[in-house]
């Protein structure tokens, strides 16, 4: 177990530690009401995007700080390194660029002696060709008919990111296309999915740097197989698939024209892929003129990060913020909840940005932390979840901040349902700061006529701490702008956080050990034999599988 700061190899760390303790008997609404300029003092606008950081456990000590502390951990250095293409994927020996998918400047941006921005530019020219091509009508398929269904196969970096941009982007979709997600190697999921489209008009997009991810390529050749029942010859498979991957061979044995293929490129992590030729479903469903407008709201959000001094950058702020309460708090997770519809999926892609990325143990030199490192991120979307587990955030044991993600407008106006929406975001931000003491529960009672002996045996349960830090993140409105700086914002946190850690950010090994497994116990599935070489569990978990698949 891990202690939860211990980052005494900074010299900063003991004045936060000192401060941690002379904040411990401070409650938020003693900030407040010392402080009437403390909303003024802790808010930040970049990108699109507003900032209230005001209710934090936090003071201007604490900020400055935690700032000194990014300083000593090298993050302007580091910052500078990532964006100009070094290899800071370092157990990899890989460059970090999907900065530079969003990159609309005229300087280059070197790999390997090589400038790679006339490829992305090649690259989105080519996703807009495409765009174009299906939404004109001029894509057909077997039988002559036009593309309607476009249909996604890809998993974790081709799903997440994708699916979190398409539906914040809902009220930019193209009339006349359906899009369909197929990422699961549950065999339902992809039933469902082919059931609800025509083998004439659907296009597939195969999203597989490899093209060989075990659940992509399973479902890529059972969507190939279903075509081919339904009458597409073999020739004509190619009128129907989209690959986004480097295997080229692969490609051409599966029988997807090279005309048909983009590519992608090993300084582009998984999760870090929408912005890339992943993005083509979202160029699709949206229009290339709005995915590429999401694109400049991540640039935007880029080059506030790369340029605003680091007490002012908020990337910076709020990933400072996480490492306040991670390593010198005791908190254990973060909780993001989003207010719009749109985007109920953000709290999942940041899942696994953040629990992907940080999730780690291991420093660069090769030794093993002694700190905690990455959150547990979880959240929702308002008001549903404030009906379920808000009550642990306002009367649980454990000390967990929140994000609320509530823009100020709304794409679809309906009497006073936004107001009270926001209303209910503004509310559960307030309540989870100031709570409701015991004196103030007695007076509400006793304004109710109850006696004495029964406000006292119910006034301790309706007791609320408060003192429960959060932050509020005010966009005007969901539009692709404010959705690629937000994803952005959280995308440059991510990795603020794993240079304090001294992590690499951008490789995943955990991830990598289940595939082996699957792949070498796939083989016991499949054979005759009883398998008895595994440990018991493993053993007698084959053996009831076997029972009722023989």
């Amino acid at each position: 177990m891990t202690s939860p700061s211990a980052l005494d190899h900074f010299p900063v760390s003991g004045n936060l530690t000192a401060l941690q303790k002379e904040l411990s008997n401070t409650h938020l609404r003693d900030l407040f009401a010392n402080d009437p300029s403390r909303f003024d003092r802790y808010t930040l606008e970049a990108a699109g995007l507003f900032l209230d950081y005001s209710k934090h456990l936090i003071n201007d000590e604490v900020m400055a700080s935690l700032i000194k502390l990014a300083e000593e951990a090298g993050l302007p250095e580091k910052r500078t390194a990532m964006f100009s293409g070094e290899k800071i994927n370092y157990t990899e020996k890989r460059a970090v660029l999907h900065t530079a998918l969003r990159n609309f400047g005229d300087a280059p941006i070197m790999v390997d002696g090589e400038d790679i921005m006339p490829m992305i530019r090649d690259t989105r020219a080519r996703m807009k060709a495409m765009t174009e091509q299906v939404h004109s009508g001029d894509w057909l398929g077997h039988t002559g008919k036009p593309v309607k269904h476009i249909v996604n196969i890809g998993i974790g970096g081709s799903y997440l990111g994708l699916k979190t941009a398409i539906n914040a982007m809902t009220p930019y979709h193209v009339a006349g296309f359906e899009h369909h997600f197929v990422a699961n190697i549950d065999p339902n999921e992809l039933s469902e999915v082919l059931r609800k489209v025509d083998p004439e008009t659907t296009l597939f997009i195969v999203a597989s740097k490899s093209f060989s991810t075990l659940e992509t390529l399973q479902n890529a050749q059972a969507a190939r197989a279903w075509m081919i029942e339904k009458g597409c010859a073999e020739q004509d498979i190619r009128k129907h698939f989209v690959a986004i991957s480097t295997n080229l061979n692969a490609i051409d044995q599966f029988g997807i024209a090279q005309e048909n293929t983009l590519p992608l490129w090993d300084w582009v992590g998984g999760r870090y892929s929408l912005w890339s030729s992943i993005g083509l479903l979202t160029s699709m469903v949206v229009g290339y003129d709005n995915f590429e407008r999401m694109l400049k709201g991540a640039e935007a959000m880029d080059q506030h990060f790369c340029n605003a001094p680091l007490a002012e950058n908020m990337p910076v702020i709020t990933a400072m913020l996480g490492v306040w309460y991670q390593n010198f708090m005791g908190a254990e997770s973060q909780a993001f909840i989003s207010y719009d519809y749109f985007l109920r999926d953000l709290p999942g892609h940041l899942q696994q940005v953040d629990m992907e990325s940080n999730g780690k143990r291991t420093r660069e030199d090769g030794s093993t932390v002694n700190y905690q490192t990455g959150a547990v991120i979880w959240g929702g979307t308002g008001t549903n979840d404030q009906h379920a587990y808000h009550q642990l955030l306002h009367q649980g044991t454990r000390l967990i901040p929140v994000d609320f993600i509530a823009p100020a407008t709304t794409h679809n106006p309906i009497g006073e349902q936004h107001p009270w929406l926001f209303t209910n975001a503004l509310a559960q931000s307030q309540a989870m700061m100031q709570g409701k003491t015991l004196e103030e529960v007695r007076e509400e009672l006793s304004a109710t006529g109850m006696s004495a002996d029964e406000i006292e045996r119910l006034a301790p349960h309706k007791v609320i701490p408060g003192n429960r830090p959060n932050s509020m993140i005010v966009p005007e409105k969901i539009t692709p702008e404010t959705t690629g700086a937000l994803i952005a914002m959280y995308e440059h946190k991510v990795f603020v956080q794993g240079v304090i850690w001294q992590l690499n950010s951008f490789d995943q090994w955990g991830v990598e050990l289940g595939k082996v497994l699957g792949d070498r116990l796939i083989e016991k599935i499949r054979s005759k034999d009883e398998t008895t070489d595994q440990d018991s569990s493993t053993n007698g978990l084959i053996k009831r599988f076997k029972q009722f698949n023989s």
